[in-house]
């Protein structure tokens, strides 16, 4: 009778141990989880287990682990938040699946993402058919973000639909990509006087640069 005590007494306390994680690792959707944070909630699911299976086992070779992932998730999470190199290296980085209305057959390869997979995610998004699609971004959580053709639109190749500065950075990929280099962006600073470490975000559309920078986040 005891040890059924102390299996109900542990589920109840883990369930609200782990509600307790959660809330602390931010506000974030199941499917939208990235690597680290899926590691992290696997693992912490062995731990539990080990206790309630085993009521003799004390609480603590459980809850230990598990305090020590979380801390080492959150401190993950500061640093790659500071630091834009490491926070592409653990969560990736966007690739595009289809580019000016085009597959990118050598991109789909390297993200071992096939046809039924594209397929699959426009139909979802309510769309029929590839031609439909100018742009189609495999987002860092397996997410595909797409932008269909501008009908009204004369410019038959739109601007990419990505941000150009990122956090004081200047976004390489994305510039690359438009056939640009960075001396493109720093004309633009230069004529709206903005300095490159003040912007938070930049995103270019129509041959204007829309910058939010960090002041403007007070």
């Amino acid at each position: 009778m005891m040890d059924y005590v102390k299996i109900v007494f542990r589920m109840s306390f883990f369930y609200f141990f782990i509600f307790l994680i959660y809330r602390l690792m931010g506000k974030r959707e199941v499917g939208q989880l990235g690597i680290v944070d899926l590691i992290v909630s696997i693992l912490i699911a062995e731990l539990v287990v080990i206790s309630v299976e085993d009521p003799n086992i004390s609480i603590l070779y459980s809850l230990v682990p598990a305090i020590c992932l979380v801390v080492l998730q959150m401190l993950l999470s500061y640093v790659s938040l500071k630091n834009s190199k490491i926070r592409e290296l653990i969560d990736g980085s966007p690739s595009f699946i289809i580019k000016y209305g085009k597959i990118n057959y050598n991109e789909m390869i390297r993200q071992k993402y096939n046809l039924d997979d594209l397929l699959v995610q426009l139909r979802e998004k309510g769309y029929r058919n590839i031609e439909e699609v100018e742009y189609a971004i495999l987002e860092n959580n397996g997410t595909l973000s797409v932008f269909e053709y501008d009908k009204n639109s004369l410019i038959k190749k739109s601007p990419i639909p990505m941000p150009i500065i990122l956090d004081g950075k200047i976004q390489y990929d994305t510039l690359r990509e438009m056939d640009r280099d960075d001396s493109f962006i720093y004309k633009i600073l230069d004529k709206k006087k903005y300095e490159l470490n003040d912007i938070f975000y930049a995103f270019y559309k129509d041959k204007n640069i829309f910058v939010i920078r960090y002041s403007d986040l007070d």
